[in-house]
């Protein structure tokens, strides 16, 4: 009996150690261009915030060496991107049925975790007097159930992944379970073109002008993307989804803890060169502003809708 617990306490403090030790992840090697890619992004552009919730947990669970004392907070929002040509809503943050949807999560993230939640994001716009009409599509950055729970309250708008993303959301699995129910009507695939971007080999550019860029980031799901946002001022955001928790992730180049990428990263080697990539970006160009999407300090600096950035 005392061997059997010997060995499992042993396979725990292994575990705990593992969590925590840095991993080796370097961006000297990724090849970047000379200057930011050319963007004529419209004068009536903007850019603002919808969040949605808050969800609470230690540092010790957002990123790979945290301290487990230090409280951290993990932000839900959307943020709409208002453009002549169509509105985009980037993620969704948390929907209506949110309090049912966290009982699905798994029991250790159920327990080390809390969270706030206010008004999904389409009942926020509605409220200030947007016209959901001027949405022509929702961008999951993935389709984890908390970018897409707010999905509920836009059943009309389509729902735009590349198609590697959408075979995810079809295949059945527990993690894209939410995203088929909800978007399974509306669900629009796009294609990447083989156009370098900030030495990423592919991008889509939604409305050709370099506004909004996409690129593809698999890893966390097959079909993860990051946003490239230019806006008129020339001030660049780059939205990272959930490649990192934490913009520490980045700074420190240190990926999730172990526990967390068993439950919900599909691929950690691709997550860990997506990591170092966006780094290196960091390093020569700082002024492109990094935004992952549960960082409530990163995206606490964007502005509340109706206020925007332009």
């Amino acid at each position: 009996m005392w061997r059997w617990i010997r060995w499992l306490t042993l396979v725990l403090v292994a575990l705990f150690i593992a969590s925590f030790l840095p991993w080796s992840i370097s961006s000297q090697a990724i090849a970047l261009p000379d200057s930011l890619p050319a963007a004529s992004p419209p004068e009536s552009m903007r850019v603002s915030a919808l969040p949605t919730g808050t969800m609470h947990s230690s540092a010790m669970l957002a990123f790979r060496g945290g301290n487990p004392l230090e409280n951290r907070d993990f932000s839900m929002t959307a943020v709409l991107v208002q453009h002549p040509r169509g509105d985009l809503l980037i993620d969704t943050g948390f929907g209506r049925e949110v309090d049912d949807q966290v009982k699905l999560l798994p029991l250790l993230m159920q327990l080390t975790t809390d969270y706030d939640k206010t008004t999904p994001a389409a009942e926020q716009l509605i409220t200030q007097g947007y016209d959901l009409k001027s949405l022509v599509g929702v961008i999951l950055t993935h389709a984890h159930w908390d970018h897409v729970s707010g999905l509920d309250s836009l059943r009309n708008t389509p729902v735009l992944v590349p198609t590697t993303e959408q075979a995810f959301i079809s295949d059945g699995g527990d993690n894209s379970a939410l995203a088929r129910q909800l978007s399974a009507d509306h669900l629009k695939s796009y294609a990447f073109v083989n156009k370098p971007y900030l030495g990423f080999a592919q991008q889509f550019d939604v409305w050709g002008d370099g506004s909004v860029v996409l690129v593809p980031a698999p890893g966390h799901t097959p079909g993860s993307v990051l946003v490239f946002l230019t806006l008129p001022s020339g001030q660049r955001l780059a939205l990272l989804g959930d490649l990192v928790w934490q913009l520490d992730g980045i700074t420190q180049l240190a990926e999730k803890p172990w526990i967390a990428r068993q439950l919900i990263d599909e691929d950690t080697d691709a997550v860990r060169d997506a990591i170092a990539h966006v780094s290196a970006i960091a390093k020569k160009f700082p002024q492109v502003k990094l935004l992952p999407a549960h960082d409530a300090k990163a995206m606490g600096s964007l502005p509340v809708y109706p206020s925007t950035l332009r």
